[in-house]
């Protein structure tokens, strides 16, 4: 089973209204969706965001931002650089690799030697 985790590129405090308490404490996150397999780890090009309340802890969605809270969104939009997307492969994926290389020479040395 692969697990996928989202890691944070970047954090900000902003200090714009909330639309729920009016506190002027938000904090704004941007994560990038990483994938772990026993056999490789996978950095994607997948980015999120979520703007959140320090004080009462509520989510804040796109559909109740103000004007000033797109504006601070999209330039943090701009500032944040995600990771390149790839594929890192892990110390059991070699192994394996190499016992079926072996396997595979071996059965093919038999094969040429008439023992099989």
């Amino acid at each position: 089973m692969a697990k996928e985790r989202k890691i944070v590129i970047k954090d900000a405090d902003i200090t714009n209204n909330c639309p729920e308490c009016y506190n002027q404490e938000l904090k704004l996150s941007f994560y990038q969706k990483h994938t772990y397999n026993p056999f490789f780890h996978r950095t994607t090009d997948e980015v999120t965001h979520e703007i959140k309340c320090k004080k009462c802890y509520s989510i804040i969605y796109p559909v109740n931002w103000t004007n000033d809270i797109e504006r601070v969104f999209d330039y943090y939009n701009k500032l944040v650089q995600p990771d390149k997307p790839s594929v890192r492969f892990t110390t059991l994926f070699f192994i394996v690799l190499i016992l079926i290389l072996g396997l595979i020479g071996a059965s093919v040395y038999l094969h040429l030697e008439g023992i099989i």
